[in-house]
């Protein structure tokens, strides 16, 4: 066919175009046809594959602490944002303590008068004691004075106490980091109100970590009874399956989902590309079953049809199939569609196009 050039073309009629145009595609169509006529062939057959199936997980630090205010007050500063790195003791965030010091200025008073009037009750009991011994004063007068003494002793021991107990208040109006980590969100801002147990920020550690998945109750026979529990992780562009390093269950299963939680602690070297929240597949394998499987480039998958293109006479024949779990490199299952033996096409689209055979075997 001889090619025009694009102003020869437009000074063409509309039907001459529209038939050079035809002619063209239709050329063009008989070329691919004759060059794509020959496709490669594989038999569907049974294998031995594992039996088990997948599900999503997500990443969870296994030491996380929401830090919570222990003292009322205004909070002063927040010295952190999400994703700092804090240190075992460091101030994360200041309340008002204006309240807390004058409590802990009058215990300081009270403190100084009980000692007062401890050192005025052992002079008075030393003083009655001593007259006692010479018989100038009864033995009632004695014991009266040891009793103020005891007293007086009690008072400063009182007195220390609550001391004790307004400095700790104050020192709460300091929050401080109960380890070293990382700090995953804050819940408040300078400026807000604080009162005892409401969240200021969630700090966590990034060694221990887990991956934690919802197993459905209809299936924990099957998870328990796995020969091997494996968590797929991305490692840059590539996924990388690894062994957990424990493994536990939270006893109950929950009423609303009908799911029991299950955790898979990992290994250290697997948290350094590994975020709390991030999602990863955890796979249960089972004990070896033959399964029939056909390679994942043989599936033509158009809108909800999932066939093969199976090899019928000299030509190909188009078969819908209803698809199990995927093998990795072994293929995947097929359920219904396919016999052992069938031979399907490698190249689906080839497979499609008129005139197509299958290869010869080399």
């Amino acid at each position: 066919m001889t090619s025009l050039p694009f102003s020869a073309l437009s000074r063409l009629g509309r039907p001459a175009r529209h038939a050079l145009l035809c002619s063209g595609l239709l050329v063009t169509s008989v070329a691919m046809a004759q060059g794509a006529n020959e496709v490669a062939v594989v038999p569907a057959q049974l294998k031995s594959v594992g039996s088990g199936f997948e599900l999503d997980g997500v990443i969870q630090p296994v030491k996380q602490s929401t830090i919570s205010a222990q003292a009322s007050g205004r909070v002063v500063t927040l010295t952190v944002k999400a994703g700092d790195k804090v240190r075992a003791g460091q101030v994360l965030a200041t309340i008002d303590d204006r309240e807390a010091q004058t409590g802990v200025q009058r215990s300081q008073a009270q403190v100084a008068q009980a000692q007062a009037e401890l050192r005025n009750a052992q002079a008075s009991f030393d003083r009655t004691r001593d007259l006692q011994s010479k018989g100038f004063v009864s033995a009632a007068a004695l014991d009266a004075a040891d009793s103020q003494l005891k007293a007086a002793l009690a008072g400063h021991d009182q007195a220390g106490a609550g001391a004790r107990l307004s400095a700790l208040a104050q020192g709460f109006t300091r929050v401080l980091a109960p380890f070293e980590g990382w700090v995953l969100q804050t819940h408040t801002e300078a400026g807000d109100l604080a009162v005892p147990g409401k969240p200021l920020l969630t700090l966590y550690a990034p060694l221990p970590i887990r991956a934690v998945v919802q197993v459905p109750v209809s299936r924990s026979g099957v998870a328990r009874s796995a020969s091997a529990v494996e968590v797929q992780v991305q490692n840059g562009a590539t996924a990388q399956w690894l062994r957990p390093v424990s493994t536990s269950t939270v006893p109950t299963a929950d009423p609303v989902s009908q799911t029991i939680e299950w955790r898979f602690e990992l290994p250290a070297q697997a948290a350094s590309s590994l975020l709390p929240g991030q999602q990863v597949k955890v796979r249960f394998a089972g004990a070896q079953v033959e399964r029939m499987v056909v390679p994942a480039q043989a599936l033509l998958r158009r809108g909800e049809l999932t066939a093969v293109y199976v090899l019928s006479g000299k030509g190909f024949a188009l078969k819908a199939v209803r698809l199990g779990a995927e093998h990795g490199a072994d293929g995947i299952e097929v359920v219904a569609g396919l016999s052992n033996g069938d031979r399907v096409a490698l190249d689906p689209v080839k497979a499609g196009l008129a005139g197509a055979q299958a290869a010869a075997a080399k």
